[in-house]
């Protein structure tokens, strides 16, 4: 298939010929290999969770001893002081899975092991993903203040390689040429999360916004949008939760062509 390059100003520069784009959409196929990729452990506990107190208070066993719990009716586990006075202490239970305020029990791990994927069907994948984020109608899906508004706009989105020398008020100013009612939803915007999350490491919750595909050696220096060399690419960048809107550089559709290739 034909595709537009676009100069810095959004205007048509030349066309340029490439079947990147020309794989039926699977998305049973990609949002396999999407699972299969994930390194995070969503439900896991943060790092020391739990045991971030001092258990100092820790009870003596020893028979005959000061500060012991001998004749005091008391369970043998970790305790934190909460008061002391001379020989007198107030303790409370700490970091065991039985007490307020400990560690959880069994908790997921951190890591998840990587499963393993035929390479035919990663790269199979990895095309399909492509066609998927040149629909309208997908990219309305993810980005739902998109879903009553008409998009005219030739994706995929390619540009000069130009584009990436300029200082970051050109390039948003060359962005709004280029995206038209779409640069909206280009820029990410970080709000604060309504609800309890806020107070679970996830205070601040953002948009997908824009992502700009660039090559191998390219390299630009921005930030609202986010910017991933084409031997890096997954595809989870370009299809999790959805089509992202998707710009590529001229250099970095060359060097997605030579990965298909192999």
């Amino acid at each position: 298939m034909k595709i537009q390059i676009l100069d810095t100003e959004g205007k048509k520069a030349k066309e340029i010929t490439t079947s990147l784009f020309e794989e039926p959409i699977r998305e049973d196929l990609i949002f396999k290999i999407i699972e299969a990729q994930k390194t995070r452990q969503p439900y896991k506990p943060k790092q020391y969770a739990g045991m971030d107190r001092s258990a100092s208070g820790n009870v003596l066993h020893t028979r005959h001893d000061w500060k012991t719990d001998r004749g005091r009716g008391m369970s043998r586990f970790p305790k934190k002081t909460m008061w002391r006075r001379g020989t007198q202490f107030s303790w409370v239970g700490a970091i065991i899975p039985s007490v307020k305020g400990g560690r959880r029990a069994h908790p997921p791990h951190g890591f998840i092991k990587f499963k393993k994927i035929n390479k035919k069907e990663l790269k199979k994948a990895m095309l399909s993903a492509l066609t998927y984020i040149t629909s309208i109608e997908e990219i309305k899906k993810k980005y739902h203040s998109l879903e009553n508004k008409k998009i005219e706009i030739n994706l995929p989105l390619v540009v000069e390689d130009k584009i990436l020398k300029l200082k970051s008020k050109e390039f948003f100013k060359n962005l709004k040429h280029i995206l038209g009612n779409l640069y909206e939803i280009s820029i990410q915007k970080k709000s604060t999360r309504a609800g309890i999350g806020k107070m679970r490491g996830r205070r601040y919750s953002k948009n997908a916004g824009l992502l700009l595909v660039i090559g191998k050696e390219e390299k630009i220096k921005i930030t609202g949008i986010d910017v991933i060399n084409a031997n890096k690419l997954k595809i989870a960048d370009l299809a999790d939760g959805g089509a992202r809107l998707t710009m590529f550089t001229e250099k970095a559709i060359k060097e997605l062509e030579g990965l298909k290739n192999n």
